[in-house]
């Protein structure tokens, strides 16, 4: 694997709007999601909002971290690469 590869974990979510308004109402903070290789990941929630519709939140994302693992930004991705 690559340098960039190690950096970034890419995911699915099939988030409903009743599921986040559920999580925003209670104590959530964070996401767990299965990567396409079978890791799980662990983001803060807040992540999402620049992507959440009236339907929630769907599609395949990519999140990337710094050199220290941190989590440097969540991007949503296209599945017809």
């Amino acid at each position: 694997m690559t340098r960039t590869q190690l950096n970034q974990l890419e995911f699915s979510l099939d988030i409903s709007a009743a599921q986040l308004e559920r999580y925003y109402r209670g104590r959530v903070r964070e996401v767990l999601a299965h990567t396409i290789d079978g890791r799980r990941v662990r983001f803060p929630l807040s992540l999402l909002r620049p992507f959440v519709s009236h339907s929630g939140v769907q599609g395949w994302f990519r999140i990337v971290f710094d050199q220290s693992m941190r989590c440097e930004r969540l991007e949503k991705i296209d599945v017809g690469r």
